[in-house]
């Protein structure tokens, strides 16, 4: 595979992987002011009658998520939003310079992307699991009539607006699970420019080598008849 073909390849996955980075952290962030700052990840709660002739149910909080999951995925979000703009204006660059990376900035390159990608992952997960137990919470395991998404449309008076919460998250691990997958593709790009510039580098020794076999023999053979004349 051609040079530019790895740079045209990464140029494009980092620029989605911002993209996609952008789709995260902005649902985030408005969730988090519209929670005040609560976290919804692994919230466990619970439906209560308010009174005693069972009229009205109220949904109640025994325990917020930890804000740190939260906070986690908001951050991975934010720097995989940040390292895919740098990197997307590093490779278009090389693309229009026509330059590529050394032997060993390809292979940083190829160690910084295992890092992410692994990060990502982690975020991703933290936020399908996390959201699905706050589903499970809000409407009892499936036992409500309303779904999830239905239920972002009743105000469930906990002092905070979550009139979005599902769109929100929906949107958020939309955007994590693509930006993952685009630095998984990143990571597998990396991975081939570093093996291809290993095989370019020992082919270039290989000839080094060679021309110095080929300089050498005659001056041996040349040095040989002139010991057998004496």
């Amino acid at each position: 595979m051609a040079v530019d073909n790895f740079l045209f390849g990464q140029c494009i996955l980092y620029f989605l992987a911002f993209l996609f980075g952008f789709i995260s952290v902005v649902p985030l962030s408005e969730n988090s002011d519209d929670f005040k700052g609560k976290c919804l990840l692994f919230t466990e709660g619970m439906w209560q009658n308010e009174n005693m002739t069972m009229e009205k149910q109220r949904f109640i909080v025994e325990e917020w998520g930890p804000e740190s999951s939260c906070r986690f995925i908001t951050f991975v979000g934010i720097v995989s939003l940040i390292l895919s703009a740098v990197q997307s204006w590093r490779t278009f660059f090389f693309l229009c310079k026509g330059h590529d990376d050394s032997l060993f900035h390809a292979f940083l390159n190829l160690l910084l992307c295992l890092l992410v990608v692994f990060v990502v992952f982690v975020a991703c997960t933290i936020s399908s699991v996390g959201f699905s137990s706050w589903c499970d919470a809000v409407t009892e395991n499936g036992a409500m009539p309303s779904s999830c998404k239905d239920l972002q449309d009743t105000d469930l008076e906990l002092g905070v607006d979550n009139n979005s919460f599902y769109d929100q998250f929906a949107i958020a691990q939309f955007g994590l699970w693509s930006a993952w997958l685009c630095w998984f593709g990143l990571t597998v790009l990396a991975f081939l420019k570093v093996y291809h510039n290993h095989r370019q580098q020992e082919l270039l020794d290989s000839l080094v080598q060679e021309k110095e076999l080929l300089l050498g023999h005659p001056l041996q053979k040349s040095s040989y008849n002139r010991n057998a004349m004496i």
